[in-house]
């Protein structure tokens, strides 16, 4: 598996993670040896050391920012505990979704009992009707949303589509099954269709003003032409 760079220079790694990789491997964690982290696959086709400012989780795809030395990881990390960092994501979700909306709902933390003020903003870009049957119903309906996380919850994202009714497709642990089972038998697609697409900031070091986008997997690439929508990021 080849990864693509996307931005490099003497503080900082950005690539885009490929779905079904986790960023690193949990301390004591037993699948190691059964699966490539992605900081193994940069040390691997890189070679170089690096360590990972935020998180994606294991199914996302999309952009990463990595720090190429330890001390540099904390003021990139003010970027995101500041706000000041602007993370556009791309799902498709089931059902025609509201044309904008504002999701402010709380999500529960890591420990999975507190639950935490979570916000995101949604924006529909694309609408397609298949005549394909998805229980209960004789059609199918999905969206193509772009959303702003203004917070960084665990599953935020994942969540908040579900709580206003139009969870992501390929979601086992939120989504809807029957439509997941439907683009798998009747596309092939079995991935989670959430993309972190596009980071913009202002770089910590260099004052750089970036805006830095990673290309869509195949899967999503093989959508747009079957429901013949656009690539917002092209």
């Amino acid at each position: 598996m080849s990864l693509k760079i996307i931005f490099e220079d003497d503080y900082l790694v950005c690539v885009g993670k490929p779905n079904n990789v986790l960023v690193h491997h949990a301390y004591h964690s037993r699948n190691v040896a059964d699966e490539t982290s992605l900081l193994q696959m940069i040390q691997t086709e890189i070679r170089i050391k690096t360590y990972p400012i935020h998180r994606l989780d294991r199914k996302t795809s999309g952009i990463i920012l990595l720090a190429k030395q330890k001390e540099f990881v904390s003021k990139f990390q003010e970027l995101f505990t500041q706000n000041s960092i602007q993370k556009t994501y791309y799902g498709v979700v089931r059902g025609f979704a509201p044309d904008e909306k504002t999701i402010d709902s709380p999500v529960k933390g890591r420990d999975a009992k507190v639950h935490k003020d979570a916000l995101t903003n949604l924006k529909t870009l694309e609408k397609i009707t298949l005549n394909i049957p998805v229980k209960p119903y004789d059609s199918s309906r999905y969206s193509l949303v772009e959303l702003l996380p203004k917070t960084g919850r665990m599953h935020q994202l994942r969540v908040h589509t579900n709580k206003i009714s139009h969870p992501l497709l390929g979601d086992a642990k939120y989504g809807d099954k029957n439509h997941d089972t439907m683009f798998h038998e009747n596309f092939g697609w079995n991935n989670l269709f959430l993309h972190a697409g596009k980071l913009e900031f202002t770089h910590p070091f260099t004052t750089e003003n970036l805006v830095l986008k990673a290309s869509f997997p195949k899967d999503w690439i093989a959508l747009f032409k079957e429901f013949n929508w656009n690539n917002p990021l092209i």
